[in-house]
């Protein structure tokens, strides 16, 4: 009987100890920072845009939300458009534009619409 009972308590220390570094590693992974927390974004004529990236990535299941159109790269918005591979305001209007409305319409916490919320005059 001792001995059912030591080894019990043997695996159900395991099992917790198991259980404590799965729970460590998931809070490690969601803790990881995938980018700057904030962003100076080329906005063409109308000045720069402020992009509070952190938030979107708080707020968003996954990073090819945005990403699908331009890769994880500084720059790279400006670089495809001056090679042509990007056409001019399609991140604004296919990716934040849009997802801010959809989200206002729902009646959900959104971003800006009108472009002088976001460009800076130059």
């Amino acid at each position: 009987m001792l001995r059912y009972f030591l080894l019990r308590t043997q695996n159900m220390k395991k099992l917790i100890l198991f259980g404590m570094c799965c729970l460590f590693l998931c809070s490690a992974a969601l803790a990881i920072n995938k980018g700057k927390a904030q962003m100076t974004l080329d906005g063409g004529r109308r000045g720069v845009v402020q992009f509070p990236h952190q938030l979107h990535q708080d707020k968003l299941p996954d990073c090819n939300v945005c990403h699908h159109l331009f890769p994880q790269k500084p720059g790279i918005i400006k670089q495809m458009k001056s090679n042509e591979k990007l056409k001019s305001k399609e991140v604004m209007n296919k990716q934040c534009i849009k997802c801010h409305k959809k989200n206002r319409r729902k009646n959900k916490p959104h971003g800006p619409i009108s472009c002088s919320k976001c460009h800076e005059k130059k």
